[in-house]
């Protein structure tokens, strides 16, 4: 396995843009292993018999309950699924993570303190800690016996954490770290055992500490009335001269912006793989209720406006899954090149989160889109129904909206998309200057009129002109910011116009890829759905990626330039029209007669 997996050449963190994969090189999840299936099999089966019939218990609150889940799941294996064999985790493959972390994604608001406890609790201390704090504290959390929480957000530092007001100030002995301050929207803050805690020292050195909950001056507010994840204990947390011994401070001193940001990304991704999870449950329930449902005479699933919105549903979920899955390999492969070259396990992870810390964001902002498309059209398709608490899509709704907030909201996440790769470039790391400039070279000559031939051959060459319609409008954009005449930090609309071309290309070329390797499988679906999905989502996201392209050029070229830019545009978008009515009537039809999501 690890030899096959030395010998794949991956691509690059932001390298998807330049550079085109081939069916061979992305897992697909229909891939599935008989190992991965037996575990994300015991994981479905503990949310359907442990968490989804108790949920109003989860929602109340009930004391102790949420924590004697983990518990249960840490005796199965599953809380220490992404740990070191050394502490008592089993170190497995980030696929079979993400097998895991996607059937948790159906669990509602469990899923937040069941995250917040493996992903931003524990991962600080193993990619950060002394060998002796990691011996203190993750076997403890990994077993159950001691849950963990991140305290990172204060009333004035959401977005910007790096001002943060909480202090630190060490002992005229050098032996403790003395915190003041507050932190807000603390996962698990109601029953967490340790506390991940950022502070700057002496007012300026952004620092990061392992807190105990019995440390004297920590105290909590009540928990939080929120609009949805009721069922997470959300608690202010206070920090009043509360000591914290000196070998609790986590890494290095001043540079806790490394751990806060370098966990993000691993949290970005996470997310974007638990929402997709969510987004199949629902668009199941979906469906089921769809079936149900009589009027006028016959199911509401027999009517073409909700078998757009069926249709709709699994479109979009499935591009998100195809991308998780390519993105979950790349960070297998770059993790085991990194073992290889001596990194130790948690290393080599840590490496490999942000080597794709670009491609994690997207996945952030793509998914939870996604699934809030999902859950609006369940409560739409639910009617009345929709807007009760008798029925799942009312907590389905509440629930899914943190989603575009958590983990750095949307919007940051989209401007970091785009800072992320042009700092990529700068450093050398991805050459984005050669291939724009082919762009531009190519807008000057006249236009190819080869026919396009091959299976997918349309599809890839649409994918191709997706690429060049974002070269494009990112090296304008570029060259203006170098020119003087456009500042990026201030036009934020044209950086999130060019997150939104990329994020769509990424799920494009990733449903190609899947829906080509699917061509050579034996699957239970007939092809020629496969092929209606990826033909309509090529559809519409051509219509989507030339929208934001025009708005982004819009903004700052004009007369000749941006004329020229426009039809260069108008080159770029000849993915032929397709009859998506009837290609998505053919998808929903499929899961009318299975009553379920299943692809």
């Amino acid at each position: 396995m690890q030899d096959t997996i030395l010998n794949q050449v991956a691509l690059r963190g932001g390298e998807f843009l330049i550079r085109n994969s081939q069916p061979a090189d992305v897992f697909i999840p229909e891939e599935i292993t008989e190992e991965q299936r037996m575990i994300r099999e015991t994981v479905r089966e503990f949310v359907h018999t442990e968490i989804i019939p108790n949920w109003e218990r989860i929602d109340k609150q009930e004391d102790g309950f949420t924590p004697g889940l983990i518990k249960k799941l840490a005796e199965l294996g599953i809380v220490g699924a992404h740990m070191p064999e050394a502490y008592g985790g089993i170190a497995l493959d980030n696929n079979t993570n993400s097998f895991i972390t996607e059937e948790m994604g159906a669990s509602g608001s469990f899923s937040v303190s069941f995250s917040a406890h493996t992903g931003i609790g524990m991962l600080p201390i193993l990619y950060y800690g002394t060998e002796a704090q990691k011996q203190k504290y993750l076997p403890g959390l990994i077993s159950g016996a001691l849950k963990a929480a991140y305290c990172l957000t204060e009333p004035g530092s959401g977005s910007d954490a790096l001002a943060a007001k909480t202090r630190a100030d060490l002992t005229t002995d050098g032996q403790f770290y003395v915190l003041n301050g507050q932190k807000m929207w603390i996962t698990n803050s109601g029953f967490a055992d340790l506390f991940v805690v950022f502070a700057k020292i002496g007012g300026d050195k952004f620092t990061c500490f392992i807190v105990e909950r019995n440390s004297e001056g920590l105290t909590f507010g009540a928990e939080e009335n929120k609009l949805g994840i009721k069922g997470s204990s959300t608690r202010q947390v206070f920090f009043e001269n509360v000591h914290v011994p000196a070998e609790n401070l986590l890494g290095e001193i001043g540079k806790g912006h490394l751990i806060a940001f370098n966990v993000l990304n691993v949290g970005r991704f996470k997310l974007g793989v638990g929402v997709m999870g969510g987004a199949k449950k629902v668009a199941a329930l979906s469906v089921q209720y769809a079936n149900e449902r009589v009027q006028f005479g016959e199911p509401i699933a027999h009517f073409g406006a909700i078998q757009h919105k069926l249709a709709e549903q699994a479109i979009r979920t499935f591009a998100v899954e195809s991308a998780i899955y390519r993105v979950s390999n790349l960070l297998e492969l770059k993790a085991q090149e990194a073992m290889h070259a001596g990194a130790s396990y948690a290393q080599a992870r840590q490496i490999a989160a942000e080597e794709y810390a670009i491609e994690c964001a997207i996945l952030k902002v793509a998914g939870s889109e996604a699934l809030d498309y999902v859950v609006d059209e369940m409560v739409q398709i639910y009617g009345g129904m929709g807007y009760s608490e008798e029925a799942p899509a009312a907590r389905a709704y509440r629930d899914a909206r943190i989603n575009r907030i958590f983990e750095g909201t949307n919007e940051i996440n989209r401007m970091l998309t785009v800072d992320m790769l042009f700092k990529r470039a700068m450093k050398g790391a991805i050459d984005l200057v050669g291939p724009a400039w082919a762009v531009q070279k190519e807008l000057a000559s006249m236009p190819s009129m080869e026919a396009v031939t091959g299976a997918y051959g349309e599809e890839k060459k649409a994918l191709e002109d997706f690429k060049k319609i974002t070269l494009m409008t990112a090296g304008a954009a570029a060259k203006m910011q170098m020119d003087g005449k456009l500042n990026l930090k201030e036009a934020q609309e044209v950086l999130m116009s060019l997150a939104d071309m990329m994020i769509e290309l990424f799920a494009a070329e990733s449903l190609l890829l899947r829906v080509e390797k699917l061509s050579s499988m034996e699957t239970p679906i007939d092809q020629e759905i496969y092929d209606a999905i990826l033909q309509t989502y090529f559809h519409d996201a051509g219509f989507r990626i030339q929208k934001s392209a025009t708005d982004a050029l819009t903004a700052f070229a004009e007369g000749d330039l941006l004329r020229t830019f426009l039809m260069g545009l108008k080159r770029f978008a000849k993915y032929p029209p397709r009859n998506v009515m009837a290609l998505r009537r053919k998808i929903a039809s499929v899961l009318i007669e299975a009553n379920a999501y299943c692809f």
